[in-house]
């Protein structure tokens, strides 16, 4: 017990302790801190990762509402017992649809799409190729399959050459990257990693967590909209963010989905998505395709913040609804995300092991809930707390 103590103390002492703080949802993108007076000012939301405002969309909560009464709380059983229901193949079907793929298979969460897809890829005599700012969950996937793992600079496709052209070998070798990176915000150069894939003979893993229903003619993700859905095996993404509802989805070939069924555990043991999620996630997918308006007003307020801040004298902004705001020093970030509420933004200080040592960071993230008005305020309240504060942009 102590030595938990002691660790506990060190990560207060370094800025990095975390702890849950309970919220309670408001309208319009705004949350009250639980325990607080009626009359107390509402924060307005900038740590969402629910960008189209889909979890309060009437389609989706009414579709929910209706397969909870038709179907149930719960699926009962994991899908290879008898939680295999039809509706997880109509959700399977529109998926595959939207991602431009053959098939799709649906998980729990993110997390344990990623735990399960790579062990399935690739194994103890095989080499992954990982992207050093991926995900922590496509990092756990790696370290369960007992592959040799193979970092490469962050979006640098000439130094992932250099380690195909060093550690390719003849072993089956799986490239895994993410298409917006969620954290940075920043955009995989994507053509050049797929050129690399088919000269090098690799599978190729993108996970389109933050960007399935924001990019692309369609909302298909980054995938669609650079044109690389035949060069991409699976594309893996969440129905948690833009499409706010819960769990995940492999979109793939046929064949790879019957063998992630066989092969990926986390799919395997696991209980089955509930119908209410389901039938909410199904509303999601048709909104996504049907109304691209929703994307639409979704950037135009991500450009509005973005222009307030660059107007600012604020450089970085990136090329997607996620602006990170790196300060370096993980008690700074404490101390203006703490100022930032005082002014009713709430934008979560981001700090290792999330990010990087010396890379603490407010990251935030623009959703459709919030109005012109509350974005530009909340660039005008983070530039004046810049200025003061004498912080100025960090390379990434």
């Amino acid at each position: 017990m102590e030595e938990l103590r002691n660790w506990l103390q060190k990560q207060q002492q370094e800025g990095n302790y975390r702890a849950l703080r309970p919220v309670n949802r408001l309208e319009h993108g705004q949350l009250a801190p639980a325990g607080t007076s009626v009359s107390s000012s509402p924060l307005f939301d900038f740590s969402s990762n629910d960008y189209l405002a889909l979890s309060v969309h009437p389609s989706v909560i009414s579709t929910s509402r209706h397969f909870l009464e038709r179907f149930g709380a719960g699926s009962g059983a994991a899908r290879l017992m008898s939680g295999d229901l039809e509706i997880h193949h109509q959700l399977e079907e529109k998926v595959a649809h939207l991602k431009g793929m053959e098939s799709a298979l649906t998980f729990g969460s993110g997390y344990l799409a990623n735990v399960g897809i790579i062990p399935a890829l690739a194994g103890r005599n095989d080499v992954i190729f990982c992207d050093r700012l991926n995900h922590a969950s496509i990092y756990d996937g790696c370290l369960v399959s007992g592959a040799r793992l193979i970092r490469f600079s962050h979006n640098d496709p000439d130094h992932l050459e250099r380690q195909l052209k060093k550690y390719r070998g003849n072993r089956k070798a799986l490239i895994v990257v993410e298409s917006i990176y969620s954290m940075d915000g920043d955009r995989c150069p994507l053509q050049d990693v797929a050129l690399l894939k088919n000269r090098f003979d690799c599978t190729l893993m993108v996970d389109e967590a933050h960007a399935t229903g924001l990019f692309g003619a369609r909302g298909g993700g980054v995938i669609e909209e650079d044109g690389l859905t035949e060069d991409v095996d699976i594309a893996m993404g969440t129905f948690g963010k833009a499409l706010g509802s819960y769990g995940a989805y492999a979109a793939c070939s046929d064949e790879m989905k019957r063998y992630l069924v066989n092969r990926a555990r986390s799919f395997i043991y696991t209980t089955a998505l509930p119908p209410a999620v389901i039938g909410a996630s199904l509303a999601a997918v048709d909104l996504v395709g049907d109304e691209p308006g929703l994307r639409e007003e979704l950037f135009r307020k991500v450009s509005l913040f973005k222009e307030c801040l660059t107007s600012g004298g604020w450089r970085n902004t990136g090329p997607s609804q996620i602006v990170p705001i790196l300060v370096g020093d993980s008690r700074t970030a404490l101390e203006i995300a703490a100022e930032l509420q005082e002014n009713t933004i709430f934008a979560t200080a981001v700090r290792p092991p999330t990010v990087p040592k010396n890379t603490a960071r407010l990251r935030f993230s623009i959703t459709r809930h919030l109005s012109e008005e509350t974005v530009k305020k909340a660039a005008e309240v983070l530039l004046d707390i810049l200025s003061r504060r004498s912080v100025s942009v960090l390379p990434k």
